[in-house]
């Protein structure tokens, strides 16, 4: 698929996805129900969330979510497994909350403290919400920012995590609404400024972690990686249909380039 088709594609998945005539106020994945406001990304209307989860050792669930297919637990790789018997522990920044079924997850599994942050105000609202429906609003926060730029001067993380917007757009692609930045990347803008900025908020041992796809532009973002530090490692892998493809997720870690040589 080119990079147009691929951009402009997911550009229509955004819009079907905010117009939906059967998008719920409410809905349920993993046992538990969510709430869902206007404006924000619907979990239910992908798989990435789930594959989120299981990625971060915060499933599994009962199994597929309805709408996702039977795919969903296919392709799972020795490396994911792990990811799975291994669960977060610790501090956590999520970037790119959406409805804040990461975050909140994390902190019913012990994490904590836990920040969820977005671009997306609504998404902000809408992640303290559930955060307050699940009884976690002691250990979420729900911030609004750019990445980075919600948090204080000294915070610092064991794990950051951002499930991305993994297609990448034009570089001078202008955003209709703060909901399509939930699909795609300008140029990978906002991939080379989390991969740059995001180390300088860990604890010493932290991680940073990012849920990629080969919808998105693998050699692109590995490149990217290089020309700010770092390497990029595949931690595990996932493989679904969607849509008529079959899609590999990926888990990566970003480390310093000069620790991986010294490895």
């Amino acid at each position: 698929m080119s990079e147009v088709q691929s951009y402009v594609r997911s550009l229509q998945r955004s819009q079907e996805s905010l117009t939906r005539a059967d998008r719920p106020s409410v809905f349920t994945m993993r046992g538990r129900d969510w709430d869902l406001l206007d404006e924000v990304f619907a979990p239910i209307y992908s798989p990435s969330t789930g594959i989120a989860l299981d990625f971060l050792g915060l499933g599994p669930g009962p199994g597929p979510e309805p709408g996702l297919g039977s795919g969903l637990g296919s392709g799972l790789t020795d490396g994911a497994a792990e990811a799975e018997q291994a669960p977060l522990k610790g501090s956590l920044l999520e970037i790119g909350c959406g409805t804040g079924i990461i975050a909140v997850t994390a902190a019913l599994a012990g994490c904590g403290p836990v920040v969820a942050a977005d671009i997306s105000e609504r998404a902000v609202e809408n992640a303290a919400r559930n955060a307050a429906r699940h009884g976690v609003s002691d250990r979420v926060r729900a911030v609004h920012g750019d990445l980075f730029s919600g948090l204080g001067p000294g915070e610092r993380f064991d794990t950051i995590f951002w499930s991305s917007n993994y297609v990448r757009a034009p570089e001078d692609y202008e955003y209709r609404s703060v909901h399509e930045r939930a699909y795609v990347d300008a140029g990978y803008a906002v991939h080379r400024r989390y991969l740059a900025e995001a180390p300088q908020w860990l604890t010493a041992g932290g991680s940073v972690l990012l849920h990629f796809s080969n919808r998105g532009d693998v050699e692109g973002l590995n490149a990217i990686a290089a020309e700010t530090g770092r390497e990029l490692r595949v931690l595990a892998t996932r493989s679904v249909p969607e849509g008529g493809d079959m899609v590999e997720h990926m888990l990566l870690e970003a480390v310093s380039a000069r620790t991986a040589a010294a490895n």
